[in-house]
């Protein structure tokens, strides 16, 4: 009989999202607890390491910490594997797993940036990342074909980001990158990546971003102010 499965979330981290896609994708039963960061309970603060999510509770008392690790331990226990079999592809798997990781640091530079100098900095550090890995992609729906991967687990939730950004204001992120533009539809499709957010995730990226005191959010206000005139 396998162990339950509970993992504790956060509504807006994209790291938790990678560990939903990977329950939903390989259809694990799970209970899902949802908490406040900005105001951990007690019992979460005793049981995480980091303090971070996602945390997953593995029967009554093993917990696991850190998305990569939980993503790799839920496909070890499930049959078939969402990750390739032969040694080589799936360590360049989780070497662009980690590219993953990285755009998602700049992506929370880019939402944080205090002057439009730094804004625009992080806008450049984004469009090389995404040059990086277009040059690396296929002419297949997926990252690695014709199958869902791991790695389309991470980038998943990093191009939701960009439903919201496009909203905002036309960065042209991905004028120049027809084949991520390919992904990114495909990915946006997926029942998985679509159900591993709640159903106003959209709206509620909008209102953490516009609460940073930031220079996107002085771009929000300006747009709302244009369209309340």
């Amino acid at each position: 009989m396998s162990p339950k499965l509970h993992l504790i979330s956060h509504v807006l981290c994209p790291y938790v999202q990678r560990a939903v896609i990977t329950l939903l994708e390989k259809q694990i039963p799970h209970e899902r607890t949802y908490i406040d960061l900005a105001d951990k309970p007690d019992w979460f603060r005793n049981i995480s390491p980091l303090g971070k999510v996602p945390l997953l509770i593995v029967g009554d008392r093993e917990t696991l910490f850190e998305s990569a690790v939980i993503c790799e331990y839920l496909d070890e226990v499930t049959p078939g594997s969402l990750h390739p079999a032969d040694p080589l592809e799936k360590a360049k798997h989780r070497a662009w797993i980690e590219f993953g990781s990285s755009i998602l640091n700049i992506i929370a530079g880019f939402y944080n940036a205090a002057d439009e100098i730094s804004f625009e900095q992080k806008q450049q550090d984004l469009s090389q990342k995404f040059t990086w890995l277009e040059n690396n992609l296929s002419d297949r729906p997926y990252f690695a074909g014709d199958r869902f991967s791991l790695v389309d687990a991470v980038y998943g939730p990093i191009f939701r980001y960009f439903d919201v950004f496009d909203a905002i204001a036309d960065f042209d992120f991905f004028a120049t990158t027809p084949k991520i533009n390919n992904w990114r539809s495909v990915l946006h499709s997926h029942a998985s990546v679509q159900n591993a957010v709640v159903d106003d995730y959209p709206q509620r990226l909008h209102n953490f971003l516009k609460a940073r005191n930031s220079y996107l959010s002085s771009l929000i206000a300006k747009k709302s102010g244009l369209l309340t005139r």
